[in-house]
């Protein structure tokens, strides 16, 4: 079958690799439809290996060589013995997340915090950007005829971005500050508005990123950097600051610019993933009393509450979606132009099957 495969660094290959043979139990084999690049597969290609095993996994087994492929909906094509939630033919959103359930944080229904965690499509021997698949039950949502394939591809993302505006927790009506634009930012921009707040903010200074958040319609957006943005946001709130920021850019600047941006007992809720020191002042939260929130990725229970509020057309994912491509030109068409600064794509699918 075909697959797009990581070696090392700058070594994405699209070749041809046996397919995973029938489901054991409690297993399902799916047929990709559609997939996204995350920003940690960009990583991987930039700078990794990263979590991409050189080593056994030690749930897995597995080692690069790995079959992307993360954020993907699929079709069921078979199910292992004793699988009773979905059949061949439903059409589902894989949530990628792979625990042992017997660490202390599984035991304490954490499983996201795995001691162990493996991933789909990062370390284990399936992912989406490929023509089939095998993973556990658990990782199955069935998705109703009111989400489509693509929307069901981005379930993923949605789900890290909602886990990050929760975790803020500003109230209805609050003003709520987005850190960068791109597909988290939007994504974060988009769960805000659903959850009700009053005022949604984005910062971004990247033109191409600045004009596609505008175009999102969740509120104003925008591009200064520094004292200027700070002065912006002080006009958009009538100089009390907003209730709480979302930090979507991982970098220094943006985290800073955050905490100067909340108003006092404000929250901020770290999203991005930052791959280098940060430079910060922690007197300044402490002088504002300020929440400060990390999260990693998201409950592994997300998944059907997330498909039910973009079936309601309240979360309309669908809006981050740039291109789709075919897997065979996905690594100049869609790596490279992803990692471009001056490039113009927010999130892109490929698929094996569908394009």
């Amino acid at each position: 079958m075909r697959a797009v495969v990581y070696y090392g660094p700058s070594d994405i290959r699209v070749e041809n690799v046996d397919e995973p043979g029938g489901p054991g139990p409690g297993e399902v084999l799916v047929r990709p439809l559609w997939c996204g690049i995350c920003g940690t597969d960009l990583h991987e290609y930039t700078s990794g290996p990263i979590v991409t095993p050189v080593e056994p996994h030690p749930l897995t087994g597995v080692t690069n060589p790995q079959i992307l492929g993360h954020e993907f909906s699929a079709e069921v094509v078979e199910i292992g013995t004793d699988v009773e939630s979905v059949r061949p033919g439903d059409r589902v959103s894989v949530m990628p997340l792979i625990f042992c359930g017997k660490c202390d944080m599984c035991r304490r229904g954490q499983h996201h915090m795995c001691r162990i965690m493996a991933c789909t499509g990062l370390s284990s021997s399936s992912g989406g950007l490929a023509e089939l698949a095998i993973v556990q039950e658990y990782q199955v949502a069935p998705i109703p005829d009111a989400v489509t394939d693509i929307q069901a591809a981005a379930v993923e993302p949605a789900a890290v971005a909602l886990y990050g505006v929760e975790r803020a927790r500003f109230p209805a009506g609050g003003r709520v500050l987005i850190a960068g634009s791109g597909p988290i930012g939007a994504l974060a921009a988009l769960a805000a508005s659903a959850l009700g707040a009053g005022e949604v903010i984005i910062s971004e200074p990247n033109p191409n990123r600045a004009a596609f958040a505008a175009d999102l319609n969740v509120g104003p957006v925008i591009t200064d950097t520094g004292d200027a943005m700070q002065e912006h946001i002080q006009e958009l709130t009538g100089g009390q600051g907003v209730d709480a920021a979302i930090e979507c850019a991982g970098k220094e600047a943006a985290f800073n610019a955050c905490i100067d941006a909340v108003r006092p007992q404000g929250s901020v809720v770290q999203t991005g993933l930052h791959v280098a020191p940060a430079m910060t002042v922690p007197e300044t939260w402490s002088l504002k009393d300020l929440t400060i929130e990390g999260t990693w990725c998201y409950n592994v229970t997300d998944w059907p509450r997330v498909i039910r509020l973009i079936a309601s057309g309240k979360y309309p994912v669908d809006k981050i979606i740039t291109s789709r491509l075919a897997v065979d030109s996905i690594v100049a068409d869609g790596f490279d132009r992803l990692i471009d600064p001056a490039g113009d794509e927010v999130k892109v699918l490929g698929s094996a099957t569908q394009a």
